[in-house]
């Protein structure tokens, strides 16, 4: 009896440490189903740790060239993982990128909120880039809204249909989105009391990097033909990588009552940019 005693004691000692053991070696290493080893001790294992796999730099890999019509400058594709850039060849600064796009987004919101309640709203956006503008208008105004954008490079376009169309949320598949592929200073030229609201995002701003035609946009008669392309009370958004009050000086010479906005680049952080709402 006396030995079964203490064979009992000595199982439930056993027992005891054996469940501390585990508590503590589950708790200090977690056990994964696969690489089990890995995680305790990498050493033991002949495989790379998986830290220093999660922890290396992706490298930018280049998609997609185009040339700018009526330049000498090329933009350049670039993807690194799930991030997407556009930028001029040779500069190293961007035009864009998929990850900073929260004043592209209030370019729209901004601008929308202002025409949200008017019926069979028209929208002009110049400049489709990674299409974050027009996805921002198309969820801020209702289903009998109509939405143009006009992309002057005809490879953005289908690099928004191709590598780049699920980073705004396939907006091109909208059926109340329209596309045309020219400048978007002919399609404001042509037009008379056609739209309730014009969103620029043309280039950098006023003062432009790719196209001195763009110029003109920004220029007094550029501004009084966006004036006549407007419907009464319609507005003008202008976004600016920077502010700028000479611009903001000819948009009151040409009659607009203007506000200045900022909008960071990611929300609540981010490069400051400018926009600007005009309205007549």
């Amino acid at each position: 009896m006396a030995d079964q005693r203490i064979y009992s004691r000595i199982r439930i000692i056993v027992n005891r440490f054996t469940c501390i053991s585990h508590l503590i070696c589950t708790q200090s290493f977690p056990v994964h189903p696969v690489h089990s080893a890995d995680a305790i001790c990498p050493h033991l294992s002949q495989k790379p740790c998986s830290q220093s796999v999660r922890g290396r730099v992706i490298p930018w890999e280049e998609l997609g060239r185009a040339r700018i019509p009526g330049s000498d400058s090329e933009l350049v594709l670039a993807q690194r993982g799930r991030e997407y850039s556009i930028k001029i060849a040779g500069h190293t600064s961007e035009l864009m990128n998929s990850r900073l796009h929260g004043s592209e987004d209030a370019l729209a919101d901004y601008a929308c909120e202002l025409i949200v309640n008017r019926k069979w709203p028209r929208v002009l956006i110049g400049g489709l880039g990674m299409g974050f503008t027009l996805a921002a208008a198309l969820k801020a105004l209702g289903p009998d809204a109509s939405v143009t954008v006009a992309e002057l490079v005809p490879e953005v376009l289908e690099w928004n249909r191709g590598p780049m169309s699920m980073v705004a949320g396939y907006p091109l598949t909208d059926e109340r989105a329209q596309v045309h592929v020219g400048d978007v200073a002919d399609l404001i030229r042509a037009s008379d009391a056609a739209y309730d609201a014009i969103l620029l995002d043309v280039d950098n701003g006023p003062e432009g990097m790719t196209k001195e035609a763009n110029d003109w946009l920004y220029s007094l008669p550029g501004l009084l033909a966006a004036q006549a392309a407007l419907r009464p009370h319609g507005v003008l958004a202008v976004w600016s990588a920077g502010a700028d009050d000479r611009f903001t000086a000819r948009l009151k010479k040409a009659g607009f009552s203007v506000q200045t906005r900022m909008a960071r680049a990611r929300p609540g952080k981010g490069a400051r940019h400018t926009i600007w709402l005009a309205r007549i």
